[in-house]
C-alpha cells in the first residue's frame, strides 16, 4: 500500500466518511441498458454509487456539460449514479435560469433606442468647401469637370481607381459619407469600397474589420448619402476610398465626405491655423421645432420690451409658423418707422437661414441690453420682423436625418410636395402682357397688381404656408425683405422669371435695377464668405466675376417666386441670399457661418432708411391719407402709402421728381433728393381735395378706392376664404 497514490484511495476511503442516502430508481432513459444484460455496464460496488451520488453538494457543478465532468461520464462503474443525480440539477437549475431569463427579457429593448449611434467627429468639409481642392487627388478622371475637384458630398456635377483626401494634419479618421453622379443622363455609383489611410502616401493601410479587409456597402441610387462608420477610428493624414464596385453599365463616380477630427501634430512647431472663436456667445447648434420655440421664448422673456412673438399661420401638419417682432414698440405700427422682414426655411433643407435668424435675434437683444449704440439705433428706428422657418414641415424631414445624410432634395418641399418658391401668383405675365399693349400705368397698374382670378379658386394649388405669408404681407406695410436660402454663395435679384417664357435664362431687370443691385452688392460684399479672394466654386458657376450677385432670371427663371410676387404685389423689395455652398452645415461650422453673415445681416437692415420717407395727408383735416400713390419720375413702378398716410420709397442717390396722388384729390409733386449718406430724406405731402361739380362726396366723407385697388382687395377676400384649415 506503501506505493499505492493519494489520489487513488480518496475515491474509496470518502464513501465510509460520509452518510449512504436512499437508493433511488432512475427511469430508464432511450438507449440505456438494464445492468447485467449484454451491451451493459459492469455493476459497480454499492460504495461507489453512493460516492457519485453525495458528491455533487459538495461540488455543486452548474454545467452538467461542463469538461470536469466528462472523465466521470466515461467511467465504467460510476456512470450510472452520476446520470441520475444530473437529471435532477439539471431540471432545477433550468427552472431557475427561466425564471431570471424571463424577468429581464422585457427590460432590455427599452434602453436599445436611448443610445443612438452618433458619429462623434465632425466633417472635414469637402461639402462646406474648407477641404480645398489641392486637398484632393483622384487615380483618373474622365474630364475635368469630373475631376478630384468634383467628388464632394451634394456637388452638382475598375477596382485600382481610388479618391484620396489630405486632411493636412493628424487626424483621427472615423466615417466615410457616399454619393453618386449628379446626372439626368447617366446612372452611375459605387456600390461597394474600401478605405485605406497613410501617412506619407507611399504606406498604405487598410481598414480592417477583425483580421479581414473591410468592404463597406456604397449606394443604391445617386442622391441618397450613406454613411458608413469605420470600424475602430484610424489616426493619419491621408485617407483613399478605393470602389470595389458600381452600378452595371455605368462607371466610378462617387461623391464623398469624411468624418474626422484634427489632432494636433507633433512634429509641427508652428501652430495649426484655426478659425477665429466668435466673440458672440449664442446658441450654436441646430433647432428642431420645440427647440426652436424655446429659444424664441426665452429671447422674448430676456428682452419683454422690445420683442414679440407672434404666429402668422399653421403649416399642413398644423405647424405654426413662429414671427420674433424686435422693435422699441413691440405689436405697434409707428408713423415714418420703416417695416423690414427676413424670411428663412422656404426650402426645409437649406437650414443656415433658419439658424442665423436665431442668432441674430439673440444678438440683436442682448447688444440692446449690453448699450451697442448700433443696434439700439437700428431697433428704435426700425421695426424688424424674423421668419426663421417658412416651411417648418420640410425641416423636421431634414432634421431627422442630420446634416450629411439628409441630401440635396429631402425636405426640400412642404408636407404636400409643393416648391414654396414657386407657388407664389405670377404676377409677371400679365404686367408684361400689359406693357406690350401700352396699357401701364394708365390702363393696367405698374404696382399692387390684383392676385390672377385662377389662382383664388378653391382648387388652386396653394400651401397653406403661402397662403399665411401672403397674408402676413397685407397686414404689415414691408419696405425691404431678404430671402435667404443655402446651397451657392450668391445674392440674387429680381426678376426670377424669364420675360421670354420658353428661355431657361435671361436678364429681366425690373424698372428699379439700380436701388437691387445695390441692395444685393451690400450683402455681398460685406459677407466674408463671398468676398474672399480664396474661395472656390460651389458647383459650376462662377459668380465672382459679376461680385457674387446676379439678376434672378438671368441665373435660372423662377416663374411664381416670393421675390416677383413681393415688388409686383406689394411695396415691398426683396433680395434672395445664398448663404452657403451647403444647404445643411455641420454644427460646427455654425459659429464661422455666423462671423460670415453678421455684419451682412445688419448693413442690409440699415439699408431700410435709404432714399426718401414722408406722410401723405390731408389739406384741409391733416389726417393720413392711405393708398396714396407715389411715382417717381423715370420710374415705372409706384408704391402706396400704408393706413397712416405714410411711406417710405428706396431709392438710390440723386435729385427727383416724386408726385403723389390720391382718388378725389389733386396730385402734388415737388423735388425731392437723396444723399450718399444712409439718411432717408423727408418727402411729405397735402394733398387738396379736387373740386367736382355735382358730386355730391366732394364735401366731404371717404371716397371709395380706385379700381385696381378694389379688385385687389376681392381677390384676397376670395384667397382667405379658401383657406384649407391643416
Amino acid at each position: 500500500m506503501a506505493g499505492v497514490p493519494l489520489s487513488l484511495l480518496l475515491p474509496l476511503l470518502l464513501p465510509l466518511l460520509l452518510p449512504v442516502p436512499p437508493a433511488r430508481a432512475a427511469p430508464p432513459r432511450p438507449g440505456a441498458t438494464a445492468m447485467g444484460t449484454p451491451g451493459g455496464t459492469a455493476p459497480g460496488p454499492p460504495n461507489s454509487t453512493a460516492a457519485a451520488t453525495a458528491a455533487p453538494p459538495n461540488t455543486a457543478p452548474s454545467n452538467p456539460a461542463a469538461p470536469e465532468r466528462l472523465p466521470e461520464r466515461g467511467a465504467g462503474t460510476t456512470a450510472a449514479a452520476p446520470r441520475r443525480k444530473l437529471v435532477r440539477v439539471k431540471v432545477v437549475r433550468k427552472k431557475v435560469v427561466k425564471k431570471k431569463v424571463l424577468k429581464k427579457r422585457p427590460k432590455a429593448p427599452a434602453k436599445e433606442p436611448a443610445a443612438p449611434q452618433e458619429p462623434s467627429c465632425p466633417p472635414l468639409g469637402l461639402e462646406s468647401l474648407r477641404v480645398q481642392d489641392s486637398q484632393l487627388r483622384a487615380s483618373s478622371h474622365k474630364r475635368y469637370g469630373l475631376g478630384a475637384h468634383r467628388g464632394r458630398l451634394n456637388i452638382q456635377e475598375d477596382a485600382g481607381q481610388w479618391l484620396e483626401v489630405d486632411a493636412r494634419g493628424p487626424t483621427n479618421f472615423t466615417g466615410v459619407i457616399t454619393q453618386g453622379l449628379n446626372s439626368i443622363w447617366t446612372y452611375d455609383w459605387v456600390t461597394s469600397y474600401k478605405v485605406q489611410v497613410s501617412n506619407d502616401t507611399y504606406t498604405w493601410h487598410p481598414c480592417r474589420n477583425g483580421t479581414e479587409e473591410a468592404v463597406f456597402p456604397g449606394n443604391k441610387d445617386p442622391e441618397t448619402p450613406v454613411l458608413n462608420l469605420l470600424p475602430q477610428p484610424v489616426v493619419a493624414r491621408y485617407l483613399r476610398i478605393n470602389p470595389q464596385s458600381w452600378f452595371p453599365n455605368g462607371t466610378i463616380c462617387l461623391r464623398a465626405e469624411v468624418l474626422g477630427c484634427p489632432l494636433p501634430d507633433p512634429n509641427n512647431i508652428y501652430a495649426q491655423h484655426r478659425q477665429p472663436l466668435p466673440t458672440s456667445k449664442l446658441d450654436f447648434r441646430h433647432h428642431n421645432y420645440k427647440e426652436m420655440r424655446k429659444l424664441m421664448k426665452r429671447v422674448s422673456d430676456e428682452c419683454p420690451d422690445i420683442t414679440r412673438v407672434y404666429s402668422i399661420g399653421k403649416s399642413y401638419l398644423g405647424l405654426k409658423m413662429y414671427v420674433m417682432e424686435i422693435s422699441d414698440n413691440p405689436g405697434q405700427h409707428e408713423v415714418g418707422e420703416p417695416e423690414f422682414r427676413y424670411v428663412a426655411g422656404m426650402h426645409g433643407n437649406e437650414v443656415l437661414g433658419r439658424e442665423l435668424l436665431l442668432n441674430l435675434m439673440e444678438y440683436l437683444c442682448r447688444e440692446f441690453r449690453a448699450g451697442n449704440p448700433r443696434v439700439v439705433q437700428l431697433v428704435t428706428e426700425t421695426r424688424i420682423h424674423l421668419l426663421p422657418s417658412m416651411n417648418p414641415d420640410g425641416y423636421e424631414t431634414a432634421y431627422k436625418l442630420g446634416s450629411e445624410l439628409s441630401g440635396w432634395a429631402m425636405g426640400r418641399w412642404t408636407y404636400e410636395g409643393i416648391d414654396l418658391n414657386h407657388n407664389f401668383a405670377d404676377l409677371n405675365t400679365a404686367l408684361w402682357d400689359a406693357e406690350d399693349n401700352d396699357l401701364v400705368p394708365h390702363d393696367f397698374p405698374n404696382h399692387y397688381i390684383p392676385i390672377p382670378e385662377y389662382y383664388t379658386f378653391a382648387n388652386a394649388t396653394v400651401a397653406p404656408e403661402t397662403r399665411a405669408v401672403i397674408d402676413w404681407m397685407q397686414r404689415y406695410p414691408f419696405v425691404l425683405s431678404a430671402n435667404l436660402h443655402g446651397g451657392e454663395l450668391v445674392v440674387t435679384y429680381p426678376f426670377d422669371m424669364t420675360r421670354t417664357y420658353w428661355k431657361a435664362q435671361e436678364l429681366t431687370p425690373t424698372a428699379d435695377d439700380g436701388v437691387f443691385r445695390w441692395l444685393a452688392t451690400v450683402y455681398a460684399t460685406s459677407n466674408l464668405a463671398m468676398a474672399s479672394e480664396e474661395r472656390r466654386l460651389c458647383h459650376y458657376d462662377d459668380f465672382t466675376r459679376f461680385g457674387n450677385i446676379i439678376n434672378g432670371a438671368n441665373w435660372h427663371t423662377v416663374p411664381g417666386s416670393m421675390n416677383d410676387f413681393s415688388y409686383l404685389h406689394t411695396n415691398c423689395f426683396e433680395i434672395t441670399v445664398e448663404l452657403s455652398c451647403d444647404k445643411f452645415p455641420h454644427a460646427s461650422e455654425l459659429p464661422a457661418e455666423w462671423e460670415n453673415n453678421r455684419e451682412s445681416l445688419l448693413l442690409y437692415m440699415e439699408q431700410v432708411h435709404r432714399g426718401i420717407k414722408g406722410v401723405v395727408r390731408d389739406g384741409d383735416t391733416e389726417e393720413g391719407i392711405a393708398n396714396a400713390i407715389i411715382s417717381v419720375d423715370g420710374i415705372n413702378h409706384d408704391i402706396r402709402t400704408a393706413l397712416d398716410g405714410d411711406y417710405w420709397r428706396l431709392l438710390n442717390p440723386g435729385e427727383y421728381e416724386v408726385t403723389a396722388r390720391a382718388e378725389g384729390y389733386e396730385a402734388a409733386t415737388q423735388p425731392c433728393r437723396v444723399p450718399f449718406e444712409n439718411v432717408p430724406t423727408p418727402c411729405s405731402f397735402r394733398l387738396h381735395r379736387a373740386p367736382r361739380p355735382g358730386n355730391p362726396r366732394q364735401g366731404g366723407g371717404r371716397l371709395p378706392p380706385d379700381p385696381p385697388l378694389r379688385l385687389q382687395r376681392q381677390r384676397l377676400r376670395r384667397l382667405r376664404a379658401h383657406r384649407r384649415a391643416p
